[in-house]
């Protein structure tokens, strides 16, 4: 029997964030039976912890979507350590430190709130053809896209800039035009959020994030750098979905910190 939670990351509030499954002490789980578990709980993500294999870990993690495993994600990172925590893990230092594919993560606590270091990605332009491609997927005019950018190693977020939070929200998009994008859209919003986000993912089993903190973090290293966002902010995330996720971001020397509230929903045993 082992132990499971189900948490509720990038809220305070239980049931508006995005919800991430966490199994504990799953060492002996084969990777067949984590990626069978992660497809039945049909969540974007579900998290599996281990026993750290680098010397300076606190903890490992390996992170399956539906369709897939990943080497990083923003949610299941803060999702995992709030999970880690609250079953008593004690980290060695005053950063705790996340072994997974994508190798070590530091999270750091302000109060209740986690946020984590957001590892550097190569980001590069978008060509043409795929600009036209996110435009017949989204259904939006070409002319509609203010900016774009490629955000990095997988998951392969490509970004595209819109007018406002209204076009942001008001998108219905044609997933099946996605083929693999996984696609991240972004527009300035106003009152107590800087930016509304959203993120489709269809090619890895996500037709919508709720919230994205790997989208985020890889916005925010585009939009800090080149100065189309401050150097913090907060962006909304899952509005569509009936959610009310808060990614809180902040540049503290040359880093990049995305940040969020987590709460525990569910806990129980799982047996498999």
């Amino acid at each position: 029997m082992l132990t499971f939670n189900q948490v509720d990351v990038f809220t305070s509030v239980p049931l508006r964030g995005n919800p991430l499954a966490v199994v504990h002490a799953a060492d002996a789980l084969t990777a067949d039976q984590m990626a069978r578990f992660a497809n039945w709980t049909n969540l974007s993500e579900t998290a599996f912890l281990l026993s750290p294999t680098h010397p300076d870990a606190d903890y490992r993690v390996r992170i399956f979507t539906p369709a897939s495993e990943l080497p990083f994600a923003g949610h299941p990172t803060l999702g995992s350590c709030h999970a880690w925590l609250a079953a008593g893990g004690a980290p060695k230092g005053d950063e705790i430190i996340q072994e997974c594919g994508a190798g070590l993560i530091r999270i750091r606590r302000d109060g209740a709130r986690l946020a984590f270091a957001a590892p550097r990605t190569a980001q590069a332009e978008v060509s043409p053809g795929t600009l036209a491609q996110i435009a017949r997927a989204l259904r939006i005019e070409p002319t509609a896209i203010r900016a774009a950018q490629w955000l990095g190693a997988r998951p392969a977020w490509v970004a595209v800039m819109l007018a406002s939070q209204a076009e942001v929200l008001a998108l219905q998009p044609d997933l099946p035009a996605m083929g693999e994008l996984e696609i991240g859209v972004i527009g300035p919003a106003a009152g107590d959020v800087q930016f509304e986000v959203r993120g489709f993912a269809p090619g890895i089993g996500i037709p919508e994030d709720p919230v994205t903190g790997s989208l985020n973090a890889g916005l925010a290293q585009w939009l800090i750098r080149t100065g189309q966002a401050p150097s913090r902010y907060v962006a909304a995330q899952g509005t569509r979905l009936g959610r009310a996720g808060r990614v809180h971001v902040q540049q503290l020397d040359d880093e990049i910190w995305v940040g969020g509230d987590s709460v525990s929903c569910i806990q129980g045993v799982l047996a498999l």
